[in-house]
């Protein structure tokens, strides 16, 4: 990627629609749009105004009357040269618009590119980039107010100021080192080093107490649905999405392969998957739907082990003692019927055919995984999964460090655990980020964002 190109991409879904989005960026933007449009110069149109105007090609030929949008730099999305051009939602006349803007000096943009120019220009930092695909992939009001959280810049905030404790204390400990003759220098002792850094653990473990809960929010909840051939895994399915997503029928072994959908749930997103029914089969395709099951198992945060009130053999001991230590909730199907079994641990009944106890089953789910309400007045709301993993890998750091204070080490090697926890809390704004990191980030953005 070279950042002195000027970039062009469509930002919005190429489809047949009221209005298409095409967005320039770069050095050469207004140069390379007055190639292309008549009726308005560019060169004399003011920052921050959309002016009417008509694409032609090198014939001159009309190719759409358009809205072209201009923003100067530094003050646009990606502190350089932006424009945008409106055409009509028709796929192959943005096509064509498109078309025309690479021919006359622009390069298409790489997935996320106008954004990572915006992270690489200084615009924005990594949490604030990442806040902008979360807003496009939000699909709660919790997710995008999160979202919202990070795009105002609370997460770094946040960071920001534990940070700040730890350069602090490095400071401290760097004029004891270098220039133990300042004697007026406030005297870095093992206390001060145990004072700050239990102070900054606890302010860190309560980030991640919240923040895992914040990120259920944001990112939904994996559940598998787990059970037997023909215990209603299937009319469980189709009974909380409230739809036909999966076939159900009495005989068992129907469901062959996986079978997903989302359901919000209070705000979270429960990412169902139906597996196939766990049995000995001597079935090769239904023995490959078994593997994915038990594959969908050891990924799932959330068990829904569904048993037949009816019926209970050696399959449902298994299936039970598979997933003890996971998050679950027995189920106890077909409530409709009369109750064979007798069981010593906790479950639901509910009877998937009928639709009925899904509610309870709702409610329970929520009780299990939401241990705080998302408040309006939240700050610096942590709820990334890379930004958790790296708050319990600077913690890791400053407990070694706390340790190092306690038994009384030398303060340069307390100094190298407080670095570590320090450019590791960079890696969320991405202050510290390797290239690697970046690169796979704004990979996952879309085209023209």
């Amino acid at each position: 990627m070279n950042l002195n190109d000027t970039i062009c991409a469509i930002s919005t879904s190429l489809s047949s629609s009221a209005i298409n989005i095409i967005r320039i960026s770069g050095n050469n933007a207004i140069e390379i749009a007055s190639k292309i449009v008549s009726g308005v110069n560019l060169s004399q149109v003011p920052s921050n105004s959309i002016s009417h105007a008509y694409v032609e090609n090198e014939r001159g030929e009309k190719i759409d009357e358009i809205l072209i949008s201009l923003f100067r730099a530094p003050k646009s999305y990606t502190k350089e040269d932006v424009i945008e051009i409106n055409t009509h939602g028709g796929s192959y006349v943005t096509t064509k618009v498109l078309e025309l803007l690479l021919r006359n000096g622009c390069r298409l943009a790489e997935a996320g590119e106008f954004t990572k120019r915006a992270f690489l220009n200084g615009r924005i930092d990594l949490t604030e980039a990442e806040s902008v695909m979360d807003m496009i992939n939000a699909k709660t009001q919790a997710s995008l107010s999160l979202a919202n959280k990070g795009l105002s810049g609370d997460v770094k905030r946040l960071i920001d100021e534990l940070r700040k404790s730890i350069e602090d204390l490095l400071l401290h400990i760097t004029v004891n080192i270098d220039y133990p003759e300042y004697t007026d220098e406030v005297q870095i002792s093992n206390k001060i080093c145990v004072d700050t850094t239990t102070s900054l653990i606890d302010r860190i473990n309560l980030i991640i107490e919240k923040a895992e809960t914040m990120r259920i929010y944001k990112e939904g909840i994996k559940t598998v649905i787990l059970g037997k051939p023909n215990v209603g895994k299937s009319s469980l399915l189709n009974a909380m999405l409230n739809e036909n997503k999966a076939i159900v029928t009495s005989y068992g072994g129907t469901t062959r392969d996986t079978v997903e959908g989302d359901l919000n749930i209070g705000g979270i997103i429960l990412h169902l998957i139906d597996t196939a029914g766990i049995r000995n089969t001597k079935n090769p395709i239904e023995k490959i739907g078994i593997e994915k099951s038990i594959e969908k198992l050891n990924e799932a945060e959330l068990v829904l082990l569904v048993l037949d009130r009816t019926d209970f053999n050696e399959t449902d001991k298994k299936l039970l003692d598979l997933t003890k230590d996971k998050n679950r909730i027995i189920i106890l199907n077909k409530a409709d019927l009369p109750q064979k079994i007798a069981l010593d641990v906790p479950y639901l009944d509910v009877s998937a055919l009928k639709k009925e106890g899904i509610k309870p089953l709702e409610d329970k789910i929520k009780e299990m995984f939401i241990k705080e309400e998302l408040s309006s007045s939240d700050e610096g709301v942590i709820s990334s999964s890379r930004h958790i993993a790296l708050l319990k890998k600077s913690l890791e750091s400053l407990n070694s460090a706390l340790e190092g204070a306690k038994s009384g080490v030398f303060l340069d090697m307390i100094e190298i655990d407080l670095k570590d926890a320090y450019n590791t809390l960079g890696e969320i704004t991405g202050e510290v980020a390797p290239d690697e990191l970046i690169n796979e980030l704004f990979m996952n953005f879309c085209l023209g964002k």
